[in-house]
């Protein structure tokens, strides 16, 4: 009889303003660490989307790929826009900072849609004084890679919590 690793896959959603910067690169990022622990691998899925549809249906933006590819990611999701319904097909949602949290939580419909929140820096180990991932956006190439560095922290301690559940 073969064994089986799980019922059904976790779904994870990742959260930003946009969808074109933090979200699809937590998105990469996290997938990338899945496919390479034997513990986490089969077991989730994910995506990403946005608070506001401004993006609907781009790449990532151009400097947020760029950065990406130095750190050896493909950053390409297609943009789209969170909907209250999301919390009927995601196990967990985050988001990367506080104005996130504050448009996902007037989603929600009730306290199971409520539980199913959280913000990707609380799952952040290496960087104690950031309690956001500042959006880059509006920002120069350091601002880029402040955030690739902070959600590869939050995607890494991230991935040790599901493994200890």
């Amino acid at each position: 009889m073969d064994k089986q690793v799980n019922a059904r896959k976790k779904k994870i959603l990742f959260v930003c303003l946009g969808n074109i910067c933090r979200s699809p690169a937590a998105e990469e990022i996290m997938r990338q660490i899945i496919e390479n622990d034997i513990a986490l691998i089969g077991n989730y899925d994910v995506d990403s989307a946005g608070i506001g549809s401004w993006h609907k249906g781009q790449l990532p933006d151009r400097r947020m790929r760029e950065h990406g590819k130095k750190h050896g990611y493909d950053f390409h999701s297609i943009a789209r826009q969170v909907h209250s319904s999301d919390f009927d097909d995601f196990d967990l949602i985050l988001g990367m900072d506080e104005g996130n949290m504050s448009d996902l939580l007037s989603l929600t419909r009730n306290d199971s849609d409520r539980e199913k929140l959280g913000c990707l820096a609380d799952y952040m180990t290496a960087h104690p004084r950031y309690h956001t991932i500042p959006d880059p956006y509006y920002g120069g190439p350091s601002d880029f890679e402040l955030a690739i560095e902070l959600i590869e922290d939050g995607c890494r301690g991230l991935a040790e919590e599901l493994k200890k559940k």
